[in-house]
């Protein structure tokens, strides 16, 4: 029981055998005795231990203890929860951007179709006999009808992606 005990505090500490024989100023071969129940060590060498180890010298002596792994599961199973917490946040966040990125592209094209529609194409009335001019104005048409063919279908794909990418409850 007691070599039991020794060997699973010191493996839960987390220590080597030589750690440990460092620790309490024996060699290492001191410890194994100890763990395999080939020897014991005096009561100065429990209390020793017991200070080594932060357990009291009862728990050395008390029923066998199972080698708990609990500490760390709980160490790593709190690590992943932040991990997946961050996650979670970068993906609203990730989320809230296209989002407002998608609102924002609506709120061109509404825009951009307002002033088309104020504007009522002013370039057909130019007078195309300037060479200049009539570039010019071939490139507003062009524009305005590559605009008018392209922005329903943007648009509706930005409504949809708005849709998509509300915060679910």
């Amino acid at each position: 029981m007691l070599s039991e005990n020794i060997r699973a505090m010191r493996k839960s500490k987390g220590l080597s055998q030589q750690e440990l024989a460092m620790k309490l100023n024996v060699v290492r071969q001191t410890i194994s005795k100890w763990e395999q129940g080939r020897s014991v060590p005096d009561s100065d060498m429990l209390i020793l231990i017991s200070e080594a180890l932060k357990i009291p010298v009862s728990t050395l002596l008390g029923e066998t203890i199972a080698e708990t792994q609990v500490d760390d599961l709980k160490a790593i199973s709190e690590k992943l929860e932040i991990i997946n917490l961050q996650l979670a946040q970068k993906n609203v966040e990730r989320r809230n951007r296209i989002q407002g990125s998608l609102i924002v592209l609506c709120s061109m094209i509404v825009v951009i179709s307002a002033v088309f529609m104020v504007l009522n194409s002013p370039y057909l009335s130019w007078d195309y006999h300037d060479p200049e001019t009539a570039v010019l104005g071939v490139g507003f048409h062009i524009l305005e009808w590559l605009f008018v063919r392209i922005a329903p279908i943007i648009f509706a794909g930005a409504v949809v992606g708005i849709f998509f990418t509300r915060k679910s409850r």
